[in-house]
Formats: structure tokens, sequence, C-alpha cells
């Protein structure tokens, strides 16, 4: 039996990435998932460098830097992504969520606290919900306030998903439903929605990025039309659903802005404004019914 010790995974792990440039795995991928196989806290890592691991942990650990460097992520291989403080299981069913995204959660609870305080129930839409990683951390920050949450997504398997993400982050007010887009949703007399909240695909279908994200689920990563094409119906029917002075909030790429405000502005939004990310790119454009 080879004795495997944290300090003797610590070095193999800087032989893995010497090269990084080379390969597309982030080095903390192999510490993170270190940390995950042994089942102890980071901070081991340092304090405990003798601890020897068993054949068991040596060989899911192996196993996993292989998944990994064959493009897996890393989430994939532990079951779970944080997400605005949030823990989130994600599956092949389901995108991981990015850090980028809390900026379109930020700026609707932004748009929400300027709000006048009224008693009746307030409800939001999420399309395209996924993990459910929006619309659950809206739920979870707007759970003492009226809101309803409802959230769409057109696969059965993500919205199983999302549903054990709403139970296990003790979230009691989002209502999922299968939908493609607002297909299942009924139309009223009344706009039933305040808010409309969506990270669509948006991804060219020939962008030579997609070929490093086999892993995630394709359908709900790019988009026909330049990557435009969900997002054109979404903003164009949203004015169905939205009441007057409603807010519409739709997370894109980063060379998109010009082109999804126009959306905005062609179907009658007012208000249009685009939002950057934390690396400064366009990300999220926002605007209001009339």
């Amino acid at each position: 039996m080879t004795v495997s010790t944290i300090r003797q995974i610590k070095q193999q792990i800087q032989q893995l990435t010497n090269g990084e440039s080379d390969n597309q795995q982030p080095s903390f991928w192999f510490t993170d998932w270190l940390v995950h196989v042994i089942d102890k806290p980071a901070i081991a890592l340092m304090t405990d460098e003798d601890y020897q691991l068993s054949d068991s942990e040596v060989a899911r650990f192996n196993d996993g830097v292989v998944k990994m460097q064959q493009g897996i992520p890393l989430a994939y291989l532990t079951g779970q992504q944080e997400f605005w403080s949030l823990s989130f299981r994600v599956n092949e069913h389901t995108l991981i969520p990015r850090p980028d995204t809390e900026v379109l959660v930020e700026q609707v609870l932004n748009w929400i606290n300027v709000q006048p305080v009224q008693l009746n129930t307030k409800r939001l839409l999420d399309l395209g919900t996924g993990s459910g990683c929006i619309a659950i951390s809206l739920a979870y920050e707007l759970k003492h306030a009226n809101w309803q949450i409802v959230a769409v997504d057109l696969s059965s398997e993500a919205l199983e998903v999302a549903q054990h993400n709403a139970v296990s982050n003790n979230v009691a007010n989002v209502e999922f439903i299968q939908s493609s887009w607002y297909q299942a949703l009924p139309i009223c007399d009344e706009p039933q929605f305040d808010i409309i909240v969506s990270n669509p695909p948006y991804i060219d279908e020939t962008d030579e990025h997609l070929a490093g994200l086999t892993a995630e689920p394709i359908s709900a990563l790019s988009a026909p039309n330049q990557g435009l094409a969900d997002i054109e119906h979404i903003v164009q029917q949203a004015t169905i659903y939205l009441c007057t002075g409603g807010l519409l909030a739709i997370e894109h790429g980063y060379d998109q802005g010009n082109a999804v405000r126009k959306l905005f502005l062609d179907s009658g939004f007012e208000s249009v404004h685009t939002v950057k990310d934390y690396g400064g790119n366009d990300r999220v454009t926002l605007g209001q019914v009339q």
C-alpha cells in the first residue's frame, strides 16, 4: 500500500497546476476537491498535513482529477455550488450558478427596496429557473415580505433539483411550474407579475467557448440569432404578464448590451439601462413597463 498524506497530495496538485495555462481547470478545483474527499475543514490542508488518506479516498481523489481534466466541472463532482451565501444542489440537468448572476439578484432587490411599501401580495416570475438559484435567493431575501415567487423551467429534471434546493434552503414562497417560457402560464384579464427575471440561454450557437462547456446542458447555454432568440421572445411577451410599472431584468452576454436594450425599447419599456458585472462587462439589462 502506498501511503498518501495531505502533504503529498498537495505536492501532486502543485504538479498538476504548474502548467495551468495549458489546461482549463482553476487550481482551486483540485484543493477544493481534496477537502471534499477527506471531509475535513479547509484549514486541515494547512494544519493536518500528515493526515493519511485511505485507499478509497486516494482512488476517489484521483478519479475526480481525471474527470476534471476531461472537462467535468468541480460542482458536478461535489453536487453542490455556493450562490448568494446559500448552497445549491446541481447536476447535469442544471447550469452551475455563476457569481456574475448574483448581480441580477442584487439589482432586483435594490429595485424592490426603493418601491413604496404595499400590503397586497406581490408576484415575481423567474423564467428558466434551472437549479432555482435566482428564484430561491430572491425568495430567501423576501420571505418575510409579501412576495410570491413563480419559477418555470422546461426540464422536469431541473425542476426536481430546484424543488430540492427550495426545501434545503428553507424557502416556501416559491411555486414551480414546468413550462417553455410563458407557455404554461394562464393569460388573465389583468397582468399577473410585478417583476419578471431571467437568465436565459444567450451564447451564440457558433461561439467557440461552447466547446469548453460540454458538461453543462447545451439547451440552457446557447440560442439562435447570435444568442438573442430566447431573450427576444421573453422581452416581447413580457408586457402581457407585467403590471404597469413592473420590472423586467435579464442577464445576457458581455457583448449584447446594445442589442438587448434595443429589444427592450422596441417593446415599449422605459428606464432601460444595463448594469455591469464584477468584471466590468455588460451583464444585466433592466426596464419598466409604461
